[in-house]
């Protein structure tokens, strides 16, 4: 037993390939950390100028968002195809993707750069989009590529990077390191290695730790103190889990069968030409944001934010436009995520629910609203509530938090059996592996 500990205690400090193991998942994590704010603070400056556009003429987005769209899926499909959508599903996909070279067709740095790029010149054009599911991409991209500097031919070793980068994008992207390690466990692998899962955590701490030492400890979504009692807490906690439940559940049913949900017209002209209907796209989004009073545009952080510390009024079909938003800009093919969208829909359906019950404090509804509806998005419980109570640094909401995000995950598995990314990641696995064969019977006939 001591001869087996001490050449366990020899490997471990004096082996070349361990060191080299964790200085690569160490720099990555760095990597990946100051990336995340880079993207983040870029985000918030192509929001802004957009708003600047928006103060000279409310109804400019009738020209620039149809534009931008066009040229982002048009660039997109020529120069980055990989990088569309979301960004989640395709790292999920790459944790099970054994063949280096289809991996290579969903993480690389071309990829990254792509999502990067893309991603705020969508938020430059008004889509409603997040930068936290791209984030994800973008760490485990970088973590792949240095894994692949550092000559790790082990599935296992491979796989740990992709994790741990997708991870350490989510800790960066919101400053919430617990919730990186959650999503890791919940999200994407559905397990852990045993003899990966320490140098996976340490990546996450310290992408964590570089975004902290860059932006300082901030709460992504501010601070509210409003909690619920037991009493009569428990109420509307329930009338939350479901209400957020049903239309999560909703939003991934409608981006799940999009394609069906279409007339047959539509369809077709969204598979024969991409780069007309993303325009289309945009013009449908710049009508809701007219309607919305030009609120649905962007990430949905500020208005968030807002909602959830009452410092400005939202208008009350916010959460319902901020919803139709977002499923038209993931369908017109752009890279962008619904992280920071699902949370600000879901806090404008707690408004909505604050309005009825006006007895209950606001923020408190606000905060169960945007945990409920994400749980009902990503059917993740665990992950959304912990990235909620991060991000908002209630702690005395805790319990209903919890209670609520539980409640939306069994609802919306009701309203869409099949998890959003999970379906998603198997989409882009099948059709790597049909890429895969092609290629095969092309080279071999």
């Amino acid at each position: 037993m001591q001869n087996r500990f001490y050449r366990r205690s020899k490997y471990i400090w004096f082996s070349t390939s361990h060191w080299k193991r964790r200085l690569i998942f160490w720099g990555g994590a760095v990597c990946v950390g100051m990336v995340a704010v880079l993207f983040a603070v870029a985000s918030a400056y192509a929001n802004d100028i957009f708003h600047d556009l928006i103060n000279v003429s409310p109804y400019l987005p009738l020209l620039v968002t149809p534009l931008g769209l066009a040229m982002v899926v048009a660039i997109t499909r020529k120069y980055f195809p990989g990088s569309q959508g979301s960004g989640i599903p395709q790292t999920i996909a790459a944790l099970k993707i054994a063949d280096p070279e289809a991996r290579e067709s969903v993480l690389s740095l071309r990829i990254a750069a792509g999502k990067v790029s893309m991603t705020l010149l969508a938020l430059f054009s008004g889509a409603s989009a997040g930068r936290e599911g791209p984030t994800v991409q973008i760490g485990a991209s970088i973590m792949h590529a240095l894994g692949r500097l550092g000559f790790f031919s082990r599935v296992d070793v491979e796989r740990s990077l992709i994790l741990a980068g997708g991870a350490a994008g989510v800790a960066a992207a919101f400053n919430t390191p617990l919730a990186g390690i959650v999503f890791a466990i919940e999200e994407m692998s559905r397990s852990f290695e045993e003899r990966t899962s320490g140098a996976v955590l340490t990546a996450i701490i310290v992408a964590g730790m570089a975004s902290l030492a860059m932006l300082g400890n901030y709460t992504y979504f501010g601070h509210t103190n409003d909690s619920l009692g037991f009493s009569q807490g428990w109420i509307y906690v329930l009338i939350c889990g479901v209400a957020g439940g049903i239309m999560g559940g909703i939003f991934s049913l409608t981006l799940l069968n999009a394609d069906r949900m279409m007339p047959q017209r539509v369809g077709v002209f969204m598979k024969e030409y991409p780069v007309r209907f993303a325009a289309a796209c945009g013009l449908v989004l710049a009508l809701i944001g007219i309607v919305s009073g030009s609120s649905t545009y962007g990430t949905g952080y500020s208005e968030a934010k807002h909602i959830l510390e009452g410092t400005s009024s939202i208008p009350q079909d916010y959460g319902i436009l901020k919803m139709l938003a977002t499923i038209v800009s993931y369908l017109s093919g752009i890279p962008g995520g619904i992280f920071a969208p699902s949370l600000a829909v879901g806090a404008g359906f707690g408004a909505n629910l604050a309005d009825v019950f006006a007895d209950a404090p606001a923020g408190a509804l606000a905060t169960l609203g945007m945990v409920a509806y994400f749980s009902g998005v990503v059917q993740a419980p665990i992950t959304a509530f912990v990235i909620v109570m991060e991000m908002t640094d209630n702690h005395n909401m805790t319990i209903p938090l919890m209670a609520a995000s539980m409640i939306a995950y069994a609802v919306s598995r009701i309203v869409c059996p099949t998890p959003l990314y999970k379906t998603m990641a198997a989409s882009f696995l099948a059709r790597a592996n049909s890429n895969r064969e092609t290629q095969d019977r092309l080279d071999h006939p």
